[in-house]
């Protein structure tokens, strides 16, 4: 490209977004807000719902006639500037799954005395309310000095103990955060 055709492309290039800017301010005056990223809810989009700020910025840079002419359409040509409603999104609870079951704490205690009788440990480990280790230690401790054997406290104990154990094993910083 010559030092011409540079200037050239610069000169329109300063023109073009002196025009956006001069459209933009009119538009802003005519609807009566405060800032340019407010006037991006009375642009619709094609896909729905009014334009996004970010697309605003991009189109003033990369698409300044066509951001020009869609603020002309239905801004500053029209009678009253219409508010879009926005897009319809999917309600942020919609992805949770479906096959979900939820026990009661009774239902809970008859499926972990089941699994026990049994004797699988791993139905076990899942059914069985997570304490912490020191929790674990705190009722052992309790059930010692009142007397009482109580397996079930001591398994959770030990189970506690191997967690702690495998989290140490992993993350070895996170001993100083327990």
């Amino acid at each position: 490209m010559s030092v011409a055709q540079k200037e050239h492309v610069a000169e329109s290039k300063n023109k073009s977004s002196r025009d956006i800017e001069d459209v933009i301010s009119k538009a802003i005056k005519k609807i009566g807000v405060r800032k340019e990223n407010e006037l991006c809810k009375y642009l619709p989009m094609k896909s729905g719902g009014y334009m996004h700020h970010f697309t605003l910025k991009k189109m003033k840079v990369k698409q300044p006639q066509e951001l020009a002419a869609i603020i002309e359409r239905f801004v500053l040509q029209s009678d009253k500037a219409i508010v879009i409603a926005p897009k319809q999104r999917a309600p942020r609870g919609s992805r949770k799954r479906k096959e979900h079951m939820n026990f009661t704490r009774i239902q809970l205690e008859r499926m972990l005395s089941i699994a026990r009788s049994v004797g699988d440990k791993e139905i076990v480990t899942i059914l069985s309310p997570r304490r912490s280790l020191a929790g674990c230690k705190r009722e052992l401790i309790q059930a010692i000095r009142h007397n009482k054997v109580e397996q079930e406290l001591w398994t959770n104990y030990v189970e506690s103990a191997n967690a702690y154990a495998q989290m140490l094993a992993i993350d070895p910083t996170s001993a100083t955060q327990h």
